[in-house]
Order: structure tokens, then C-alpha cells, then sequence
């Protein structure tokens, strides 16, 4: 009996392990661009998108890594925003012709520089669909958690209403209450 429960919790940790496989984010969490956001705007819209999730990103930033190597690699994280949003890496330092949300065409450094003011990475910025930023955040997030917190924040549009950070402490709350009912 004793050597079916340790098979059995044997499988249960590899079913769990094998659910939280990482995966690369550049295949399975950002989608593929020939740099007209306009067009992937119009994407989203045709797919039933909330917006577009841009991941401004350098190759020397840590944190980036960071957060490519931590959280955008889960299946779960990339399963829930790839429900919800298209997203995009966008080198602050790269040289790649793109077409912006308004039709401008320039880098991508100097769409990440001049038009959204990116000094530091890495930054998340979500886009409605009509080509506003509606949220920002900067920074690597404390974990996978964080992530999808900022994530429903966007979707249930709580950023109409506060700050992440207050969303944050509301949803605390609401958790711990949950725990104690």
C-alpha cells in the first residue's frame, strides 16, 4: 500500500511539474510582428481581443530576463493573456521600421523613447483598441501572481477607478476574507 501511494504521489508531482514546464516566451507568450501596429490593432479587434500588451524590453536588462525566465514562460501565464490580449516585445534599442498605433512609421527605439518615454525596463504597457494606453507598469512584478493581477486589473478595467496598487490591496483584502470566511 505504502509503495502505490508513494507511485501515485510520485505521478502527481510530475503531472503538476509537467504542468509548469517552462516554455519560451518568444514562441508562446508574444506573437510574431512585421512592426504595423496599426494592422495588429485591427487584429485584435477581429479576434476578440481586450487590447495589445507591450513588453518594451532591452537585451542587457536583468529584470527583463528576469521576468521572460520566471513568468512569461508559464503555460498558464501565457495561456490566460493569449486569451485576452495580443502581445509584443519591443527592443527600446532596435532599429526595426514599425508603424505605429496613429500611422507613424519610425524605429522602434525612438517609438519606445520619444513617443512612450521608456528610460528604464522592463515596462508593460497595455493599449485599448483604439490605440490608447490605458495602463503602465515598470519593472519586473514579484512573481507569476503579481503578473495576473495586473492583467485582470487591465481586462476588468479597474484602471478607470485606481491605481494597480490600491487594486492590489483591495484584492488582498478580499482574499483574506475569503480565507477566513
Amino acid at each position: 500500500m505504502l509503495l502505490l501511494a508513494c507511485l501515485l504521489s510520485g505521478w502527481a508531482w510530475a503531472a503538476l511539474d509537467e504542468a509548469y514546464t517552462p516554455r519560451d516566451p518568444y514562441t508562446h507568450f508574444f506573437e510574431q510582428t512585421f512592426g504595423d501596429f496599426q494592422e495588429e490593432l485591427q487584429r485584435a479587434r477581429e479576434e476578440g481581443k481586450l487590447g495589445v500588451l507591450l513588453f518594451f524590453e532591452q537585451e542587457e536588462c536583468p529584470f527583463c530576463h528576469r521576468m521572460k525566465d520566471t513568468v512569461l514562460n508559464r503555460p498558464d501565464v501565457q495561456a490566460w493573456f493569449r486569451a485576452r490580449f495580443l502581445a509584443f516585445a519591443v527592443d527600446i534599442e532596435g532599429d526595426m521600421e514599425i508603424t505605429d498605433f496613429r500611422g507613424r512609421a519610425m524605429t522602434m527605439k525612438t517609438w519606445s523613447e520619444r513617443v512612450h518615454r521608456v528610460r528604464a525596463t522592463p515596462v508593460f504597457l497595455f493599449v485599448d483598441l483604439e490605440g490608447r494606453p490605458v495602463a503602465r507598469y515598470t519593472g519586473a512584478t514579484s512573481g507569476p501572481e503579481e503578473f495576473l493581477l495586473l492583467g485582470r486589473y487591465v481586462a476588468e478595467r479597474a484602471y478607470e477607478r485606481m491605481s494597480f496598487a490600491r487594486y492590489k490591496r483591495m484584492m488582498r483584502r478580499r482574499a483574506r476574507g475569503a480565507d477566513e470566511g
